[in-house]
């Protein structure tokens, strides 16, 4: 029997898919959130005041980039795998996804 799991990430704040992970601290505790890109942007855009204003903390680090972000070729990293495994193609569940495959994915599918 085969069987296939998915794993989806949801907005924190309306349930739609989520696109990559925030994180943030405020009054010395960290905060970590699922977001889709407007509400990422809308949060980035509120917060930018603030960031420009301050400065870092001693000891603080520049932010690891996001584990759960679309691909920099903008298209979902999952539609990616769904298609390839439809297609016969053996896919990794997680990390990177290799450039030529979205280039046969996006030729395929005209995104």
């Amino acid at each position: 029997m085969a069987q296939r799991v998915q794993t989806l990430f949801l907005d924190d704040l309306d349930g739609s898919e989520a696109e990559s992970t925030v994180r943030f601290a405020l009054d010395g505790s960290e905060y970590e959130i699922d977001l889709n890109a407007a509400h990422t942007e809308d949060l980035r855009k509120v917060l930018a005041p603030y960031v420009r204003a301050a400065r870092r903390s001693p000891g603080s680090k520049r932010p690891a980039r996001t584990a759960r972000r679309g691909s920099a070729a903008g298209v979902s990293n999952s539609e990616v795998r769904d298609w390839a495994k439809s297609q016969g193609i053996e896919v990794k569940d997680r990390g990177r996804i290799p450039a030529e495959l979205v280039v046969k994915f996006k030729a395929a599918t005209g995104n």
